[in-house]
């Protein structure tokens, strides 16, 4: 058995094709407020709120790590 990172709850996987799915003891689908308060702080970027110079320079780094 695995523990849920965000609450620590014991959860197992359950693969359904290619996807696997976080399912509780009792055999519903694992879903946490803290997963979700998670993903409501990540930052989010669009594309008009970079310059093009530095739009530049992240395609730069990339392909510099890619070679």
């Amino acid at each position: 058995m695995a523990n849920c990172k965000y609450c620590g709850k014991e959860i197992s996987w359950l693969r359904d094709n290619k996807k696997y799915t976080p399912v509780d003891q009792n055999g519903d689908v694992h879903e946490c407020e803290e997963f979700k308060n998670s993903r409501k702080k990540t930052k989010t970027l669009k594309a008009t709120d970079l310059s093009p110079e530095e739009i530049a320079r992240y395609e730069a780094n990339i392909n510099r790590k890619k070679k």
